[in-house]
């Protein structure tokens, strides 16, 4: 299985000149942990998450004045004046980490998981031809877990049928959740991954209850937990 058969592609964005407080807004009304800075010609030119943002002025959160000493032994003028930016800087430009590491559609799931494990990633974008087209979480990667556990369990024929209609009626639905995530077993719906919200969930929930033939509907998914913005 390649990255395009598990990335997202309706992918939530900043912009290198956007204030600190409209991401971290973007962050939490969309209960994401990052996202990819894009130019205004459509190049992803950083990352922006969830960490970036826990050291801040505004919350009290900086870090604490240490003593000469310990600044004289441990700290370069160099690494003193990044750490000023990233807790006072105004916009995502000053913050967001500016090394991008991403992959390309083709990529196997071994190697992104490799990769995310050795570079501690919890997401990365997918780049096409230098052009954002998706973006891969350690959640996507789970929801593969299903798949397998669905080849390794086949489902009857009804329920091949309601999978397929229960990804069909979330198919292009931001909220959505991949096929990959959604298992029928004699009628009752398995649903895997993270939800990005509760009205995500709820969502999810009716759009499987709809489908005729479906008994009940299980969640085994979690929303993640969101910080409060700055």
């Amino acid at each position: 299985m390649l990255a395009r058969h598990i990335m997202k592609t309706s992918v939530v964005t900043a912009a290198p000149n956007m204030t600190i407080h409209e991401a971290a807004q973007l962050l939490v009304v969309n209960s994401i942990s990052g996202m990819p800075v894009v130019d205004a010609i459509g190049r992803v030119v950083g990352m922006i998450s969830h960490g970036d943002l826990l050291h801040r002025v505004e919350n009290g959160t900086i870090h604490g004045k240490r003593q000469w000493w310990h600044e004289l032994l441990w700290s370069s003028s160099r690494g003193q004046a990044a750490r000023y930016v990233k807790e006072h800087g105004r916009f995502v430009k000053d913050v967001m980490c500016d090394e991008v590491i991403w992959i390309t559609e083709d990529m196997r799931l071994a190697q992104i998981a490799d990769l995310m494990e050795r570079r501690h990633l919890n997401l990365v974008p997918v780049l096409k031809h230098g052009k954002l087209v998706g973006i891969v979480s350690h959640a996507n990667l789970l929801c593969t877990l299903v798949s397998a556990r669905a080849t390794i369990d086949p489902a009857s024929p009804d329920d091949a049928s309601l999978r397929d209609a229960i990804a069909r009626e979330m198919h292009g639905q931001r909220w959505g959740l991949p096929k990959q995530c959604v298992l029928v077993k004699e009628g009752v719906v398995h649903l895997w991954g993270v939800i990005e919200s509760m009205e995500a969930k709820r969502a999810i929930q009716i759009a499987a209850e709809g489908v005729a033939g479906v008994k009940r509907v299980e969640f085994h998914a979690e929303v993640p937990s969101v910080i409060p913005a700055v």
